[in-house]
């Protein structure tokens, strides 16, 4: 075997690796596939000798590929990648390697070996594109914040608090008022609990007489007001109650909810005391990007 193809080999070796931190910075399969082949045409181009850890390199390059790429969007306001808000849901990602099917070293000994949902997509989006590399990089490939710092061009002291303040907006570990979260959840898992059974009694008894629901899916917006009205329509949804997620949006509970042929959306409801006074669906990509958005523990 000749140095082409050994080196060939190691790259596909860790392939799978690669478009998995891509894919969690990006939120596009197709996007990451770009990145790591990015990665491959650099490595290709370099003197591989002077590489100590080749892992350890492809994932620095393919984290300053995707942070560049982040920044674009940024700048140009791009729509979010997770998914599209046409109607359309993008590739979902596929379960990562275990430890035992990468190379064992100190980035590879640390894949999480599970799927990424779409609630964290979104809440990633969010991010700005040096903290969502120190997140992902670091709590979920292990990649220390010395290696970090090189990649965002600050010290690993500054990358650890890059990666801390997205780990809390992710995680929700600085959510204050815990008490009252914990209050409004309870209502607004009542009320998906009946609409995932079609329930509609137990719908109207958590939902305000006056209770109204505001979307953006018209153009011009559209305003349902009603209990009665609001849990009808709530049974025929029952399927999208199954698929949504918990989040803070705005600080407010919310779900995230998509599946296939339906937008993507964020429903934030309003709680007073055991009832829902108000509901908003939104749907524009615009819109959800500006959100702050933090996962619940399910």
């Amino acid at each position: 075997m000749n140095d082409d193809q050994w080196l060939a080999e190691r790259f596909e070796t860790d392939r799978p690796r690669l478009e998995a931190v891509a894919f969690r910075m990006l939120g596009s399969s197709g996007e990451a596939e770009d990145a790591v082949q990015e990665a491959w045409f650099r490595l290709a181009a370099s003197d591989t000798a002077r590489i100590d850890n080749l892992s350890g390199w492809l994932t620095t390059v393919v984290g300053r590929v995707c942070l560049d790429q982040l920044r674009r969007r940024k700048s140009r306001a791009e729509q979010p990648m997770p998914t599209s808000f046409d109607g359309t849901v993008a590739v979902e990602p596929t379960a990562l390697p275990g430890p035992a099917d990468v190379a064992a070293d100190p980035e590879s000994a640390a894949v999480i070996a599970d799927s990424v949902s779409l609630a964290l997509l979104v809440v990633l989006e969010t991010l700005e594109p040096a903290e969502r590399l120190a997140f992902v990089l670091h709590d979920m490939f292990g990649v220390p914040f010395d290696d970090i710092a090189q990649i965002v061009d600050r010290t690993p002291a500054a990358a650890r608090k890059l990666a801390s303040r997205a780990r809390a907006r992710v995680r929700g570990t600085d959510v204050p008022q815990r008490q009252e979260v914990s209050k409004q959840r309870t209502v607004v898992e009542a009320f998906l609990a009946a609409a995932r059974d079609g329930d509609f009694e137990s719908l109207v008894s958590v939902l305000d007489p006056e209770i109204t629901l505001r979307t953006d899916a018209a153009e011009v917006g559209q305003i349902i007001r009603g209990a009665a009205q609001i849990a009808g329509g709530a049974m025929t949804f029952a399927a999208m109650a199954t698929a949504a997620q918990l989040v803070l949006a705005d600080g407010k509970i919310g779900v995230v909810s998509s599946l296939p042929d339906l937008p993507t959306r964020v429903l934030v409801f309003t709680v007073a005391g055991d009832r829902i006074i108000a509901m908003e669906g939104v749907t524009d990509p615009d819109r959800v990007r500006a959100m702050e958005l933090t996962l619940l523990d399910s």
